[in-house]
């Protein structure tokens, strides 16, 4: 029998186990690291035991750790949660020889997986169509594009899709360090490359006693860096194709069998526009994507985890599959400056959630948010820059695209940038809309419009008059009001790398700008303005270093423009800074080389994610103040490019 369970993981992931794990009446364990001690998740568990450090391999994936924090906890049962060391055999071993309950699948299973290359195998021998392996000797022009993968781990690190044979050397040991860094292998393998395949995926669910299920499947193919952004379930392309499903299906059981899988688990299959797939990968744990499942079959996953781990027995057959759902993963990242990961404080973060009454009689969730934030929690540089899943269901995927879209509009998360604009986007998207969803989306339509400097413009514009309000009361003089006419107020904002000014008067008819705007009524927290004849309400939220204002043109964060700048701010000319606080993991040039713009100087690494530093402009490295190994904070200088040394 369970009573408590430790959930190996963190953030979001932790929060959704300890939401089952309270339903079925037992107490919860979590570890954190020192970065987290403030985070949602710690405070939400009945007890919580520290793993001293910061990084995941000082802490996450320490696997001593955290069996010792189980039996310090009173913890009878260990769930993994997905990432991490979740599909590491020796960690499971661990965990079942400490005298634990193992929450997941056997130990020889995941080994069985735990090598993409060796999983390819067995998978051709049970019948399960496969992409072949080509060695990397082996390669040759004919065979391009082709994809160099890492053997081990997963989430798009260590992949590299090369298209030209004379960079395959570089790109392989490229995908092999980063592999090495990532899960400790650095072994890669390549297979023929299909530029605009579709990513389906199968979730099954096994018992102790050989059933499986194959239960529903799932499109997961809008993706940035070989990583899911949008996953729905049904996949339309499956919804087009009537043979695909029976198909699929049976091949992801004989892939279940093959290794006598028990637990949940998800198949993954690359599939082309005829239907025909090729197996990718068995994820040996719960999917980040499991909740569109959940919600299109009324299963709660993790509750049949525990069920199967405790022995009992699945109904012979799964639930049906009704309705749509769709799932987006908001992140903390700018899609417009190659996907850079944001890291701050979020100082506020509300995304509605709700339910309806269904065509069945009883509650269904329309909106569902699984969040690891909250007001006020840290996004740090350690760990995946992913805040919340946001899902949608209903009967139809058009209404549920559109409801889906409409909520993101309306979310309100301030202090750290996200990719929320995209997403909205994409489920407005026609290509999205008529189920024309593959791999390469982003390469076929871009990352969205871009920046609406007319909306930016009006917006700060509202900043500044609930700034000027804000100064005025209780007098409720506003700032620069004059009888007769004289120079305008003026303040700047900065958005990304623009510079936007504003200016006004404060006059006896009203306020006074340029263009037809109108003010009708401002506050520190609210501005309404008229413009262009159409009445427009502006929240304004003022913080240190700040001002993010909403409507229902959209949401902009605002970074006001001090007028005397700290000479002790600035920095040379030439100088490349820090996007983000990282790891320097690469070094490619010396002080005195010769760079091209464009080149590459070095490699970050944040959030899961390697990031290319590269020369502004052609020039000599004048100046490098960084080592590989070294850990650096946003703003810090890390090389000087001059025109001469």
């Amino acid at each position: 029998m369970i009573s408590s369970v430790l959930v190996a993981n963190r953030g979001e992931i932790a929060r959704r186990v300890f939401r089952t794990a309270r339903a079925l009446g037992l107490s919860t364990v979590a570890v954190y690291s020192t970065a987290d001690a403030r985070m949602p998740f710690v405070d939400e568990a009945d007890a919580a035991v520290h793993l001293p450090g910061n990084t995941p391999g000082d802490t996450y994936l320490r696997t001593e750790l955290i069996v010792d924090a189980a039996r310090r906890a009173g913890a009878d049962a260990v769930h993994p949660g997905y990432g991490f060391l979740s599909e590491n055999a020796a960690f499971a071993q661990a965990v079942i020889d400490a005298g634990l309950t193992w929450i997941g699948p056997p130990v020889d299973a995941i080994s069985s997986m735990g090598s993409k290359i060796e999983a390819k195998k067995l998978m051709a021998a049970a019948g399960v169509p496969v992409l072949a392996e080509l060695t990397p000797a082996e390669v040759s022009a004919s065979d391009l594009p082709v994809l160099v993968k890492a053997s081990a781990g997963g989430g798009g690190r260590g992949m590299r899709v090369v298209s030209r044979l004379e960079d395959l050397a570089a790109e392989i040991d490229a995908a092999s360090a980063e592999a090495l860094s990532a899960f400790g292998d650095g072994t890669v393998f390549c297979e023929r490359y299909l530029a605009t395949g579709r990513h389906i995926e199968v979730q099954v669910m096994a018992d102790q006693h050989g059933t499986i299920w194959a239960v529903g499947e799932r499109e997961c193919s809008i993706q940035r860096r070989h990583q899911k952004v949008v996953e729905e379930a049904p996949s339309p392309l499956v919804e087009r194709i009537p043979s695909m499903r029976a198909e699929l299906f049976d091949a992801a059981r004989k892939a279940a069998a093959a290794i006598n899988y028990v637990g949940a688990g998800t198949v993954e299959f690359l599939a082309d526009e005829t239907g025909n797939f090729y197996f990718l990968e068995m994820n040996t744990r719960l999917q980040v994507e499991h909740p569109v499942t959940e919600e299109t079959t009324g299963l709660d996953l993790v509750e049949l985890q525990f069920a199967v781990a405790a022995g009992e027995r699945l109904p012979v057959d799964p639930p049906p599959t009704v309705g749509h759902a769709i799932e987006v993963r908001l992140y903390a990242e700018d899609p417009l400056a190659d996907w850079r990961p944001q890291t701050g404080t979020l100082a506020r973060f509300r995304v509605v959630s709700g339910t309806y009454s269904s065509a069945g009689g009883g509650n269904v969730p329309e909106i569902r948010v699984d969040s690891g934030v909250e007001d006020g929690s840290e996004v740090s540089p350690y760990y995946d820059p992913m805040l919340a899943k946001v899902i949608a269901y209903g009967p139809d995927r058009t209404a549920v695209a559109r409801r889906l879209a409409g909520v993101l509009d309306r979310a309100t998360i301030h202090g750290v940038g996200t990719n929320r604009e995209l997403l909205a986007w994409i489920l407005r998207h026609p290509a999205f809309l008529a189920g024309d969803t593959d791999t390469a989306f982003f390469d076929k339509h871009g990352v969205g419009p871009g920046t609406d400097d007319a909306m930016v413009r009006v917006s700060a514009l509202a900043a500044a008059l609930a700034d000027a309000a804000g100064r005025a009361a209780p007098v409720r003089v506003p700032s620069g009001w004059r009888n007769l006419a004289s120079q305008p107020q003026r303040k700047s904002y900065r958005v990304g790398e623009v510079v936007h000014e504003v200016a006004y008067r404060h006059t006896r008819d009203g306020l006074v700008v340029d263009g037809n705007i109108t003010l009708l009524d401002s506050s520190p927290e609210r501005v309404v303005l008229e413009v262009d004849g159409v009445r427009r309400s502006f929240d304004v939220a003022a913080y240190d270093g700040i001002t993010c204002v909403d409507s229902s043109l959209g949401s902009v964060a605002l970074h006001p423009v001090e007028r005397f700048v700290d000479p002790a701010d600035q920095v040379a000319a030439g100088s490349l800074v820090a996007p983000m606080p990282g790891t320097v993991i690469r070094v490619g040039v010396a002080v005195g080389d010769v760079v091209k713009q464009g080149q590459p100087l070095l490699w970050l690494e944040a959030m899961k994610m390697e990031h290319t530093i590269a020369a502004p402009a052609d020039g000599v490295v004048g100046e490098l103040k960084v080592h590989a190994g070294q850990q650096v904070e946003v703003g810090a200088v890390l090389a000087v490019v001059g025109e001469d040394a």
